[in-house]
């Protein structure tokens, strides 16, 4: 077995600490440094190392010809900046680094589920929760909320407006920020016929959410949001993309979760 690899029974196991490994990879892609994968049987290899892939997709920088443009790189300069500012990188602000890492996940989710996405749907993918640096980066507040659909509609909407300001820094055309916050204003909606690119941002927001968020989210939360949170995922994913749930590692609580809650949608 290579020295330091992660092997498939850590993986798997149902106490693997996936924050830490998290930071573990950022320590790696510093330093230019590879994962080694070890698996007690070769056929377990590939799916090991799919899932592994797709925790770390992140750190990939998939692009295609729109996120290969300057426009797109100073959002990302503009966007890691920001921040930066309210505390990337402290050990005391660790809503912030999750963060980060899920509007990156999502934007890899989106480029995953449609190669050839435009630049305004990649965009409001980078920055579609902008709006928590405000007023989440230090406690949670959503498992508080009256009505949960009502304060993720106002935090789209708040998300938006920041959104605008961040890209009228990048240098961002009025047509092009139009679309981008529009569509961060109404990505908490899920699928709309009219729009594949709400449907699209639905999906890879909520795809992160199962593939990098819920185990945090379940720590941080506990059972009884957790639930109310997968079902209002599920709710907006599309069939497709409900259907990659199969592929991804949950923790066995939300995996429990997710059955649960597809029973649910099929007897109602």
């Amino acid at each position: 077995m290579p020295a330091g690899a992660l092997h498939a029974e850590q993986w798997e196991a149902p106490g693997f600490d996936f924050w830490g490994f998290d930071r573990e990879l950022d320590a790696l892609a510093e330093e230019g440094r590879p994962l080694p994968l070890a698996a007690p049987v070769p056929e377990r290899l590939p799916r090991f190392a799919a899932e592994v892939l797709t925790r770390a997709q992140r750190l990939l920088d998939r692009r295609n010809a729109a996120s290969r443009s300057r426009l797109f790189e100073r959002a990302l300069t503009h966007h890691r900046a920001l921040h930066a500012r309210h505390g990337l990188g402290d050990a005391g602000r660790p809503l912030v680094r999750a963060d980060y890492d899920h509007s990156l996940d999502v934007w890899q989710w989106t480029l995953r589920l449609a190669p050839e996405a435009g630049l305004a749907v990649q965009l409001a993918a980078l920055l579609h929760d902008v709006e928590r640096l405000l007023s989440e980066a230090d406690r949670r507040s959503e498992h508080s909320a009256a009505d949960y659909g009502d304060f993720k509609n106002a935090h789209a909407r708040r998300g938006s407006q920041l959104a605008d300001e961040l890209l009228v820094e990048a240098g961002g055309c009025a047509a092009l920020r139009c679309r981008v916050t529009g569509l961060i204003a109404g990505h908490e909606g899920g699928q709309s016929a009219a729009d594949p690119d709400f449907g699209l941002l639905a999906d890879a927001d909520s795809l992160s959410f199962f593939s990098l968020n819920s185990p945090g989210f379940l720590s941080y939360y506990g059972d009884d949001h957790t639930r109310r949170k997968v079902a209002f995922t599920l709710g907006r994913m599309s069939p497709a993309a409900r259907g990659r749930l199969a592929g991804l590692r949950l923790v066995p609580e939300v995996a429990g979760m997710v059955g649960l809650a597809a029973m649910a949608g099929e007897r109602a």
